[in-house]
């Protein structure tokens, strides 16, 4: 059993399904990707794992996902301490209008720390984490929306890390950044791994190659094949997993 476990997961918009029996198990610490074409049900079944999906009125989920083997579509979970745990990225940085430190410092004081010298720790711990300490120290106390967009996307990524979730998820977090941007994000993603579970929904089959360590793929709402990324892109089980890496597809 992995860190997370989806069983016979199925997932309905209303009377369209878009997630159609989906079992994958993702392994603690380490990078699975998801990968496949636009609307093939990679980003719906990222938003399953913190329920993100709740928020929308025709969402009907049938099947079972667990993490660390609890059900968290039971009805006693708690859905504030879940996201805590099941922290998410998007795909365009989206800092909150306040100073880089209220970005940071947001989370924790939700969840009833108030002491500024502890605030102040997780605050550079978090932006170390991310790799943003050193370029921003000086100006935490101006406006997060004057950062790039790269150094926007490693705050949000450590506005995440602030509450210190166990699970990142991660929904195409570079596909509006620069190439050097990017690049530091997947080094970055590369060191998180060993302290957290990390899933990335990325259109970019490179990226995937490159930094995860397992991808599945994902067609039309079923998953097609899951396994170690090296043989996923060398040698694919499936015809339409070989089509679509290798660009006859998608």
């Amino acid at each position: 059993m992995g860190k997370i476990d989806a069983q016979k997961l199925d997932l309905y918009y209303g009377s369209f399904q878009a997630l159609i029996n989906v079992n994958l198990t993702v392994e603690e610490k380490g990078i699975t990707a998801l990968i496949g074409p636009s609307g093939c049900g990679k980003s719906t079944f990222l938003r399953v794992l913190n329920r993100m999906n709740d928020l929308i009125p025709s969402v009907r989920i049938e099947g079972k996902v667990s993490m660390d083997g609890k059900d968290i579509y039971e009805r006693s979970v708690d859905v504030v301490a879940l996201r805590k745990k099941v922290g998410m990225v998007f795909q365009k940085p989206n800092p909150f209008p306040m100073t880089v430190y209220d970005n940071i410092a947001y989370g924790p004081k939700i969840h009833g720390i108030k002491d500024k010298r502890k605030l102040d720790e997780i605050v550079e711990r978090s932006l170390k984490l991310a790799a943003l300490w050193d370029e921003v120290k000086d100006r935490l106390h101006k406006a997060a929306l004057g950062l790039s967009g790269g150094q926007q996307q490693r705050l949000c990524i450590a506005r995440v890390l602030s509450v210190e979730p166990e699970v990142l998820l991660m929904d195409e977090p570079t596909s509006a950044l620069d190439p050097i941007s990017t690049m530091k994000i997947e080094e970055l993603a590369q060191e998180l791994k060993e302290k957290y579970t990390i899933v990335i929904v990325t259109h970019n089959m490179q990226q995937a190659a490159r930094i995860s360590d397992q991808t599945a793929f994902f067609l039309t709402g079923e998953m097609i094949e899951y396994g170690d990324t090296d043989i996923i892109f060398t040698k694919p089980q499936d015809k339409r997993t070989e089509d679509y890496i290798t660009g006859r597809f998608g």
